[in-house]
């Protein structure tokens, strides 16, 4: 059995109440009550569908005596009986839990919270992160940096603030409160006339409970002092009662708590049993999803044209009881926020699906008569057999928003801006939104990184055997291409609706794959919610002052006009400068500079980068001028010019898109435009920054953590001299030149400690003895020694670089310390020079990909800890290890703080997390 990452501990006692109450009375044929079966079952299955945790257990109070009533024979004494109809539907609800094959535990004189504070315990023992499923108060002393709450029904998280808000106190000194305070529904004594906010105050004053009694005396209210002295014995019997034992001797393992498939026959015999029709419909079909004969096998499709408001609502209806539909749109252009919608098509099954189209048109120049005059486009007829637009959506919008249907798409980030903007432009109930959804680009991403691309067609012929309609079928190509807009509606739907279907069949086979291959976690709790949170962020974009990026570009201009006659003075003619070959003629062919290579299939001299660093290096002029000119250059033309013209004139903003499954190692990248790559090493490449501004009454916050990379390689090689130096808040630079150079932290001056930044970031990257040489300028036996200094002050370092290169070997890949897989291709290359650069990134991917995995936890994160502190701010942009977000002024100070402890908190290391928070008018102000 593999050891648990991540428990989920249902109370199922709680459960149990909740749902007889939140449902009214049913019945099966044979009279047997079964509301509160029907409703835990349900919150069951969500909880099944939605946790990314590997074990999972349901527990029970056994009886209504514990070893508590042995303590205080009244304790609970004053509880009613359970609602006689609620009786019957005990033994019902285990058997629903078994019937699911999820672990049921129960013990005779323990309650069910013992229970779970003891399997806590040894989770987090196990290294497990752990997951209480109840809004028990009870619970609440456990809640810790790795046992977390949460309240299905309000979908509301309890971490270690919440548990303050709720007690006054951290979770640490819940059972002192609750000893003095008492209890009421459980008959917990306390002390009389002492309340929670009360109890709270005095706990925070003297510590703790026993502390307390012993100094009652100093208490300065008299009636106070007395209850605390008189009753002292009673609220040490309290704590005994509210303090939860974490050292029962359990009767099921931990280890069996691991998630496995319920039984089919099993599962469909139980709901069948109760009559649960449509949760049978929707079990039956989750099944038939996860088996990946069923996706695979030959399929007879069946698509149609939606023409009418009947055949759209029967397909909603059908969509309703399947419990998942794909959804995509087709649209007249590319640009997602400012394409138009041309129509939307479904599918609920493999081989079932439909299309609505709704603004298909004439092909321009074609028309059998103009609808209004005007550009050739907008005077198109419109194509009869369609619904009318507004009319459709008004429809498809309580479906999209239904909470039990899931939604998916492939880049449904795509579809959701093109929706959000139809909503917006075509209904007077604004934009249109999606949720729950998925994405299959995603899962596929997620199951096999880098390993191949991800698009549909793609994805279609490797996993499905099946060749997709080729765009250009339907559009064409070059000149002769058409808008979609402009496809027949019998071509439109064969294309458009097979994408749903392809869609839908993929996300039954990739679903089906995620638990089998243990990447349920990485999907669930990293990639999955952060689609929405992208979309959010892309919709906003961030506000950009075109006259600073126009006096910038003119600036270039001047500047490599300047350096343009410098070079042509030193080469003694005229040339072009953009021009590799005539830049190679005037600096080897004239010049006779040394060192030059000429290219075996051009003849034409290389002048890359590289080259003229070399030359510059060498103390010449010319090169080093070149340098200078193209940068200046490519901050023109690729920041400059390319930013101001990507200013959305509607907006006043830039709207990147963050792509989720480009990269090997996790991390998002930016396009259209990338905003990712601007330099932040020199002064131009920070001046680009200074453009980016916050609207006004607003300030940017730019969040960005602390050597996270270095910290992660403590955590997952477990360096215990670095864990110890960023524990104690030390410069983990000087430290490592004192170990390496044998110098005491305080003889360690700024040469060294620029030599060991050096080494530390190198090694990350898998640095070589040549290229550290060539980092430090000093030669290749010294930068030796230095990496052999290096590995043996720190010898966890080595051990990790060679346990992970042997396991990418066999493998194939690594993984992040929170499951993602990052592949490694060229490992077992003969070829001395590939396979080791396949080993450095091997190396480097789960640090690399750590940083990443955590600062998306922080991004899904954000939104919600915001919301929840009443703040308006929002995320704008993510560059690696930094978030850029937007904040009204008055709530800069608050947010700050907000932002910083998310970040903080996103994970749990074995060093501490750092987030450096700065705020300003600008980007460049706010960095």
């Amino acid at each position: 059995m593999a050891a648990p990452r991540h428990v989920y501990l249902i109370d199922g006692s709680g459960f149990i109440f909740r749902a007889y109450h939140a449902l009214p009375p049913m019945n099966r044929a044979d009279g047997t009550p079964t509301n509160a079966v029907y409703g835990f079952t349900s919150m069951l299955i969500k909880l099944i569908e939605e946790t990314g945790a590997d074990h999972v257990a349901v527990i029970f109070d056994k009886g209504r005596r514990s070893f508590r009533n042995d303590i205080y024979p009244d304790y609970k004494a004053q509880r009613p009986d359970a609602p006689e109809d609620l009786v019957p539907q005990f033994p019902l609800i285990r058997e629903a839990v078994r019937a699911f094959n999820v672990a049921c535990v129960e013990m005779e004189g323990f309650e069910a919270d013992d229970l779970i504070a003891t399997y806590a315990r040894q989770a987090t023992e196990a290294g497990a992160e752990v997951t209480i499923v109840s809004s028990d108060k009870d619970l609440m002393q456990l809640v810790s940096d790795k046992v977390g709450m949460v309240d299905m029904m309000k979908n509301r998280s309890i971490d270690a603030a919440a548990v303050v808000e709720k007690f006054g106190v951290p979770p640490d000194r819940v059972i002192d409160v609750q000893a003095l305070a008492g209890d009421s529904v459980d008959n917990v004594p306390g002390v009389p006339g002492i309340g929670i906010k009360t109890a709270a105050k005095l706990i925070e004053e003297y510590g703790d409970l026993e502390t307390l009694l012993e100094r009652a005396h100093e208490i300065k209210q008299p009636k106070r002092r007395q209850s605390l002295i008189e009753f002292a014995e009673q609220a040490r019997v309290s704590r005994q009662l509210v303090t939860l034992r974490d050292d029962v001797a359990v009767p099921i393992p931990l280890t069996d708590f691991a998630v496995q498939k319920p039984e089919r026959e099993t599962v469909l015999g139980f709901l069948e049993a109760q009559a649960f029709s449509s949760l049978l419909a929707k079990i039956t079909a989750r099944l038939d999803a996860d088996s990946p004969q069923a996706a695979r096998a030959p399929v007879e499709a069946a698509y149609q044209t939606v023409a009418d408001l009947d055949t759209l609502d029967r397909w909603i209806a059908e969509a309703e009881e399947a419990g998942v539909v794909a959804v995509d749109t087709e649209t007249d252009r590319l640009d997602a926020r400012g394409a138009g919608l041309v129509g939307v098509s479904l599918a609920t099954a493999p081989g079932r699906a439909c299309y609505i189209p709704l603004a298909h048109r004439a092909p321009a120049g074609k028309q059998q008569g103009a609808l209004f005059d005007g550009p050739a486009e907008a005077a198109a007829e419109r194509l009869p057999g369609q619904l009318d637009p507004a009319q459709a959506l008004a429809r498809l919008r309580p479906l999209l928003a239904d909470p039990g249907v899931l939604k998916v798409g492939h880049n449904i980030k795509y579809d959701l801006h093109v929706l959000a903007g139809a909503g917006r432009r075509l209904t007077d109930d604004g934009p249109l939104t999606v949720s729950p959804l998925d994405d299959t680009m995603v899962l596929s991403y997620v199951l096999d990184g880098t390993a191949h691309g991800h698009g549909m067609d793609e994805l279609a012929e490797l996993h499905l055997a099946h060749k997709t309609i080729p765009f250009s079928q339907v559009c064409g190509k070059g000149k002769s291409q058409i808008s979609f807009a402009e496809v027949p509606l019998d071509q439109a739907t064969a294309y458009a609706a097979e994408d749903a279907d392809i869609t839908l069949r993929l996300y039954q086979l990739l679903r089906g794959r995620l638990r089998a291959e243990k990447m349920t976690a990485v999907h669930e709790t990293l990639d999955r919610p952060l689609v929405g949170v992208l979309t959010e962020m892309e919709a906003a974009g961030i506000r950009v002052d075109a006259a600073v990026l126009k006096d910038l570009s003119g600036d270039f201009a001047r500047r490599m006009a300047d350096l343009e006659s410098h070079i042509h003075e030193l080469a003694g003619r005229e040339f072009n400068l953009a021009s590799p070959k005539q830049l190679g003629e005037v600096l080897f062919d004239e010049m006779g500079l040394k060192g030059g290579k000429k290219s075996s299939k051009t003849g034409a001299w290389g002048t890359g980068a590289e080259v003229l660093e070399t030359l510059a290096a060498e103390g010449h002029d010319l090169p080093a001028r070149v340098l200078d000119w193209r940068q200046l250059a490519k901050l023109k033309s690729t920041y400059t010019d390319a930013l101001a013209a990507a200013i959305d004139p509607g907006t006043g903003r830039v709207h990147t898109t963050f792509s989720m499954t480009v990269t090997s190692t996790g991390r998002l990248s930016s396009s259209d435009p990338n905003l990712q790559n601007i330099p932040i090493r020199t002064e131009e490449g920070r001046k680009i920054r200074q453009a980016f501004v916050a609207s006004p009454g607003h300030r940017l916050i730019s969040a960005d953590y602390s050597q996270i990379e270095l910290r992660i390689l403590a955590h997952v090689a477990q360096v215990e001299g670095l864990k110890q130096a960023f524990a104690d808040m030390r410069d983990i630079h000087a430290i490592t030149a004192a170990k390496v150079f044998g110098k005491q932290p305080d003889e360690v001056d700024s040469g060294l400690r620029r030599q060991a930044k050096a080494i530390n970031f190198g090694i990350i990257y898998g640095i070589s003895a040549f290229g550290l040489a060539a980092q430090l300028g000093i030669d290749r036996g010294a930068a030796k020694r230095f990496i052999d200094d290096y590995f043996e002050a720190f010898p966890e370092i080595l051990a990790y670089m060679e346990t992970t290169k042997a396991f990418a070997r066999k493998r194939g890949y690594v993984r992040t310390p929170f499951g993602r897989k990052c592949m490694t291709p060229g490992i077992s290359e003969k070829n001395p020079n590939l396979r080791g650069f396949a080993e450095r990134a091997a190396i480097n991917a789960p640090i690399q990909g750590g940083a990443a995995d955590i600062i998306k936890r922080a991004m899904i994160a954000l939104p919600g800890a915001l919301v929840e502190h009443g703040l308006k701010t929002r995320s704008l942009l993510q560059v690696h290890d930094e978030l850029v977000l937007e904040a009204p002024e008055d709530e800069v100070d608050a947010a700050s703080e907000v932002i910083r402890a998310t970040m903080e908190q996103a994970a749990s290391l074995d060093v501490p997390l750092i987030a450096e928070v700065g705020v300003g008018a600008s980007w460049a102000s706010a960095h």
